[in-house]
């Protein structure tokens, strides 16, 4: 089967599965709605165990919300120039946040990836790896792959990442807030015929982001990025299948997001 295949030759050994637990975590993607729950229900954030992705270090709600996880998958955040020090000063920044941190805290980060080497002088940081390795096909030999941590569904963003390292970590009480992921709603075609997304995050960006992300779209077809959205929400249907098979429940806490795939709810059920 391919995704075997893709597994040997991609895949490195992650690191150990968790323990099953008891306690429910909360996955705060970065969508616009997280501001809201941050504002509504710091309390409940504050007292559960959470997981924070991407740029939420730079925030200023890091610090009080103290997130016990956080997960990064994006090349972007690894790449480096020859001083060793990425050129984006947001993630500069981030490493720097990250490294700060005075709380207990695992990190995870792609089997391949490279971080700064300051991150292990923190004590209170705990490194840990996994595989980014897409795995499709039969559901008996993809799930066993899924369990290994040898492969994920098409990992098209980091909160497909994410959920898939909460299910290795050993939670079978997941709520996911900020999961907008309302992205057909803001893109469109210019008149240049350039595709245009706005990506909407809970904190601001700045210009040196936005810029970022202009650059990453340019030369994409409205095609390209349609493709991109049906993986995404593909794959969260196989990580319910599979989160269906090993006990655990997946709610999704978002108001208004479009994924599908999970049942609905909310943060004081």
């Amino acid at each position: 089967m391919a995704s075997f295949g893709k597994a040997v030759l991609l895949s490195r050994r992650p690191s150990p599965a968790g323990k099953p637990k008891a306690e429910r975590l909360i996955i705060m993607g970065n969508g616009p709605s997280l501001r809201d729950t941050i504002d509504c229900h710091a309390e409940i954030l504050i007292n559960s165990r959470t997981l924070a992705v991407n740029f939420a270090a730079n925030a200023e709600t890091y610090s009080v919300i103290r997130p016990c996880l956080y997960v990064l998958a994006d090349p972007h955040f690894f790449r480096t120039g020859s001083d060793g020090k990425s050129s984006d000063p947001n993630v500069v920044r981030l490493w720097d946040n990250i490294a700060a941190t005075d709380w207990p805290m695992t990190l995870y980060v792609p089997c391949r990836a490279k971080i700064p080497g300051f991150i292990g002088k923190n004590s209170m940081i705990v490194v840990k790896r996994f595989n980014l390795t897409p795995g499709e096909g039969l559901r008996g030999p993809v799930h066993w792959l899924y369990r290994h941590g040898l492969a994920m569904p098409r990992p098209r963003n980091v909160l497909i990442a994410s959920i898939m390292v909460a299910l290795r970590e050993g939670y079978r009480d997941i709520a996911i807030v900020g999961a907008d992921h309302t992205w057909s709603r803001e893109l469109w075609v210019d008149d240049r015929n350039r595709v245009i997304s706005v990506q909407k995050h809970f904190y601001k960006d700045n210009d040196k982001e936005f810029e970022r992300v202009a650059q990453e779209y340019a030369g994409y077809h409205l095609h390209d990025i349609l493709n991109s959205l049906t993986i995404a929400f593909r794959s969260y249907h196989q990580i319910a299948k599979f989160s269906d098979e090993i006990g655990a429940k997946i709610t999704n806490c978002t108001p208004g997001s479009f994924i599908d795939a999970f049942p609905r709810g909310n943060l004081k059920t």
